[in-house]
């Protein structure tokens, strides 16, 4: 009954301490313990048996025992503590928080009285405050009136001194002292409300227009409108009322330089009226002659009369240039019919020379003042059309005539440019049309002088220069250039442009295409005989050596003529207005001289391919089926060798400089040769297993000669180039796999049929049939072959049908009869 009683107790005390897993685990963070008996999956059953794990180690059970019993003890001695602890902790607490609220309302009622007392010190200080602000709103007020009633007194004395001086004429003390008044005046515009201070600001803005009248009277009286009546020299007085005009409205001071530019420009008006025989352009020196002679006239005189800061010097130079090109431009307009180039050109070089002198003499301050814009700065030039501008419009321009052009900076630098001369531009169709003329001259010129000399003789060493003509055309159109650009930078420029294309495009037509060779459509033919009998060198080509000479010549200078139209355009862009540049396009000339170009090279290439093809129409035209053995390249092998080995060189050396050019010529000739050879390789038929060795190894011997192009007959050895290489060895492979194809036995059919689609990739109906007919195949045999090759086509891709022949990279076959490879044995010894 006993045991019963314990077990019922043991499982009492589990179901008590049996915990929620939160409150485990808040246990174990509070009380970490790695003790067994502290996990809450503690199981007494294991614990027993790691105690005791053998039957020997129940010897010490006792001493086990004891240490537990006495972990109990120790656990109800620190569970009767805690119990203990725990009692008296309620009664704590209140007592503890009774504390609180009491010294919390302690601590409020303190807070209170501390912002009564700071509300009473606040109201306190206001009260103190109050009389102190009074006294500085009185001591403000104060100052503001003391300050006032001097200025009241000062502008009240001045105004008097004002109207008196000025009745006297004391200009000088009238400046000083109308400044201060004025000064003074701004201080009582709140005040324009009292009567008084009204009246005070009536009677100086009264002053200042007494002042500005009588100023101007004494200018007027001092110099007259009306005549060429001048002072004797400067007067203080006028130069003391300058002081004064300073001050007044800007009106009377640009009335007073207005009045005294007039006066002193009256004489030229008079000197120079359009019906005066020294007012016409042939006497245009005279003009600038006079306004010299009055500058330093005024320099002399009146110079100190006029503050400096009104730069009257530029003034009137500026007025002087106004009235010039009104002047010219009614003159020229009544007078059109008169006017000659040279006549216009030598007025406009003495007026660019007069205004490049104006611009080392002033700075151009003042043309705002007179409605002219500044020019901008231009672009620093950046293309080497022109070597050295300053120095070539100084030459082409002394080239023209007896003309004094000053050495001076870029005309764009000149503020003062076009200040008189843009009264030419309107007239400057005469130039144009000048233009115009010389250069059709010109170029009847140059297609006279070159029937008169002929085509260039040859010389390999100096062949293939550019055209002598060339330059000059180009020579001249930069001085046209330059002096238009110097005349104007507007319309003209445009127009200029319009005839520099049309006199390229006949260059281009009348020179280089013009004297190209003509191919004649006749080319007689050679026999199999004839070509087998005739000796290396006798061979004539269809064009002679100077005319092959002229083609490379006309080739040069079309390409040097692309590149200088090139730069043309840019520098005519650079000299024209912004607005204008758009309209500024050579590239329909750089098209027709790159068809010059294009010409050319297909001539150079036609000549070379129609040598060529006697030989290989005697290649097609031979009994191939009747060769009886393998010896060296054939006859026609060796004329087409010949012929390469005669025109290469040739064109090589007249085009050295211009290699990209000889480049194109080289692929095109590649380009043009193979499948003409493979279209007469076709021609040959039948052909006997010998004769296709044959024909393998004159390919290959045409091949080796092909890729040698570029540097044939050369004492120096270049590599060709890669994408000429490219072209030759694709084309002249296929050649050597259509060779292959028909040396290989046609027995098995589907063997056949699969090497050749192996070796040539070609899946074009047309091809196969011409190889078969190369064999010499039956019709019945070609029949059975055509169907089974059909067979072997792969399908047509979607969307159309696949009927030429497709270009891939032909395989090497990796298994080659025994004939071909003697065959190659035999090349390799040759080699």
């Amino acid at each position: 009954g006993m045991e019963e009683e314990e077990l019922e107790f043991v499982d009492e005390l589990e179901a008590v301490l049996h915990l929620a897993p939160e409150v485990q685990q808040a246990i174990e963070q509070v009380f970490p313990s790695q003790d067994p008996l502290d996990r809450a999956d503690f199981n007494a059953v294991e614990y027993i048996n790691t105690l005791f794990p053998t039957e020997h180690s129940l010897a010490n059970i006792d001493e086990v025992v004891n240490k537990i019993r006495l972990k109990i003890r120790r656990l109800d001695d620190n569970i009767r503590t805690v119990v203990r602890g725990q009692t008296n902790v309620g009664q704590d607490g209140r007592q503890a928080l009774e504390e609180a609220q009491k010294a919390i309302q302690q601590l409020f009622g303190k807070i209170k009285d501390i912002k009564d007392k700071a509300e009473k010190s606040e109201q306190m200080v206001k009260e103190i405050t109050r009389d102190i602000k009074q006294l500085d709103h009185a001591k403000r007020n104060l100052t503001t009136s003391i300050t006032t009633l001097n200025h009241l007194h000062m502008l009240a004395g001045g105004v008097d001194s004002l109207e008196a001086m000025t009745r006297r004429r004391q200009y000088r003390e009238v400046a000083n002292l109308l400044q201060g008044v004025v000064n003074v005046l701004e201080h009582f515009q709140k005040y324009m409300g009292i009567p008084q201070i009204r009246q005070l600001s009536e009677r100086v803005k009264g002053a200042q227009t007494e002042l500005g009248q009588q100023i101007l009277a004494d200018f007027e009286e001092a110099f007259p409108s009306q005549g060429t009546k001048r002072a004797a020299g400067p007067s203080n007085v006028l130069r003391d009322a300058c002081l004064v005009a300073n001050v007044l409205d800007p009106r009377i001071k640009q009335e007073i330089i207005k009045k005294f530019i007039r006066q002193h420009l009256s004489e030229y008006l008079v000197l120079f009226q359009e019906n005066q025989d020294v007012a016409w352009l042939d006497k245009i020196d005279r003009r600038y002659a006079w306004i010299k002679r009055q500058l330093v006239d005024y320099e002399e005189k009146y110079v100190r009369m006029f503050p400096a800061e009104w730069c009257m010097t530029e003034r009137i130079a500026v007025e002087f240039c106004h009235i010039t090109r009104a002047e010219l431009a009614k003159i020229m307009r009544t007078r059109a019919r008169e006017i000659e180039v040279k006549l216009l050109l030598f007025a406009i070089q003495r007026t660019t020379n007069f205004e490049g002198l104006l611009a080392k003499r002033f700075s151009g301050s003042t043309l705002c003042d007179s409605g002219m814009k500044k020019p901008e700065p231009p672009l620093a030039a950046t293309n080497p059309f022109l070597e050295d501008e300053v120095g070539t419009e100084d030459s082409a321009l002394e080239k023209d005539g007896d003309l004094d052009k000053p050495k001076k900076s870029k005309v764009l630098d000149n503020p003062f440019h076009g200040i008189i001369s843009k009264c030419f531009e309107p007239h400057l169709y005469v130039y144009i049309e000048s233009q115009d003329k010389n250069l059709g001259e010109l170029i009847d010129r140059f297609v006279t002088d070159f029937k008169a000399q002929g085509p260039p003789k040859p010389n390999t060493d100096e062949g293939g220069a550019v055209l002598p003509s060339c330059a000059d055309l180009f020579v001249y159109y930069k001085k046209c250039m330059v002096q238009c650009s110097q005349l104007s930078t507007g319309e003209p420029m445009i127009a200029l442009t319009t005839i520099f294309q049309k006199y390229l495009r006949e260059y281009a037509w009348k020179i280089l295409s013009g004297n190209l060779p003509k191919t004649t459509s006749g080319s007689s033919g050679l026999t199999i005989t004839i070509l087998l009998k005739e000796k290396e060198g006798s061979e004539v080509s269809k064009f002679t050596l100077e005319e092959l000479c002229l083609i490379c010549s006309i080739l040069s200078t079309a390409e040097y003529c692309l590149a200088t139209t090139q730069q043309l355009e840019e520098k005519l862009k650079e000299k024209v207005d912004a607005s204008l540049v758009e309209r500024i396009n050579l590239t329909g000339e750089m098209d027709t001289f790159s068809t010059v170009i294009s010409n050319s090279i297909q001539l150079l290439v036609q000549d070379l391919d129609a040598a060529c093809d006697p030989a290989l129409t005697a290649m097609s035209k031979m009994q191939w089926q009747n060769v009886e053995h393998v010896g060296d390249q054939s006859p026609y092998v060796t004329s087409i060798i010949l012929h390469i080995k005669q025109n290469v060189p040739i064109i090589r050396d007249n085009l050295a400089s211009t290699r990209k050019y000889f480049t194109q010529f080289c692929i095109k000739f590649a380009n043009s040769f193979i499948p003409k050879f493979i279209n007469h390789l076709f021609k040959c038929k039948p052909i006997s297993m010998v004769g296709a060795e044959q024909l393998l190894l004159d390919t290959h011997s045409l091949k080796t000669v092909l890729l040698d192009l570029p540097s044939i007959g050369s004492q120096v050895v270049r590599k060709a180039p890669a994408s000429y290489t490219k072209i030759v060895v694709k084309g002249m492979t296929r050649a050597e796999m259509i060779l292959k194809v028909v040396m290989a036995p046609h027995e098995p059919s589907v063997v056949f049929v699969d090497n050749y689609i192996k070796l040539l990739a070609d899946y074009n109906t047309e091809t196969f049939q011409k190889i078969l007919d190369m064999k010499g195949l039956k019709r019945s045999e070609q029949s059975s072959m055509l169907e089974l090759f059909r067979q072997r086509l792969p399908a047509p891709p979607s969307g159309g049908e696949s009927t030429s022949s497709t270009s891939l990279p032909a395989p090497t076959p990796e298994q080659e009869s025994s004939r071909i490879r003697k065959l190659e044995k035999l090349i390799k010894k040759r080699l």
